[in-house]
């Protein structure tokens, strides 16, 4: 990754957060992306392949890529709390890493935790990008993308995924419709389609 990676220890709800930021190293960032990773009692951390995948996307896009520990994960403070929490957490690192043009990320747990930021978010802030990668849908109730914000977003997901059934997605996706990316052969964390899922985000960025 052409970029600067920077350690930050931000304010939680329940105590500091653990947070990496990753700067574009040629010009002016776009704007600040925010990725959520997967589960944290599934031994999801900000260091995650598709979370670092993700990173790598936006800061290649000329985006400042900020990952970050949920409550309760590597030196964050706190203990997991079925998504509320994890919720309150974000919403603390956007307001705290991103005054500016704002793009919202995560992977399965961490997407279902941006569809409920990006529902607190819309009407106060403009959101310039959604990437929402594996999502959770057959776990966790997933909040809907709101209509007007479609065309920033992009919904990626494995045909193969065994944690997280392409139907489930579907079945979230279809009565918003809302266009869901589908990885032939993908399983839920990708393994040998990074490079792929990496070109999808770009593209998506791009556009």
């Amino acid at each position: 990754m052409n970029a600067q990676s920077q350690t930050l220890k931000l304010q939680g709800p329940v105590g500091s957060l653990q947070a990496v930021r990753d700067v574009p190293g040629e010009s002016a960032s776009r704007g600040v992306a925010v990725i959520a990773h997967p589960h944290p009692l599934f031994g999801g951390t900000m260091d995650n392949k598709v979370v670092q995948t993700l990173a790598r996307a936006f800061v290649q896009a000329g985006w400042t890529a900020v990952r970050f520990n949920f409550r309760g994960v590597g030196a964050s403070q706190g203990a997991y709390d079925e998504g509320r929490g994890e919720v309150a957490d974000m919403l603390a690192v956007v307001e705290q890493t991103a005054t500016g043009p704002l793009a919202l990320a995560g992977f399965s747990f961490g997407a279902h935790v941006t569809s409920h930021v990006v529902q607190t978010l819309w009407t106060a802030r403009q959101i310039e990008k959604i990437v929402l990668v594996g999502t959770a849908a057959s776990r966790f109730q997933v909040a809907a993308v709101p209509a007007g914000l479609h065309e920033q977003t992009v919904v990626v997901h494995g045909e193969h995924d065994d944690t997280v059934p392409l139907s489930a997605a579907l079945d979230w996706a279809r009565p918003q419709t809302l266009p869901v990316t589908v990885v032939p052969g993908g399983g839920h964390f990708f393994h040998g389609q990074l490079p792929l899922l990496k070109s999808l985000v770009v593209r998506h960025l791009a556009a």
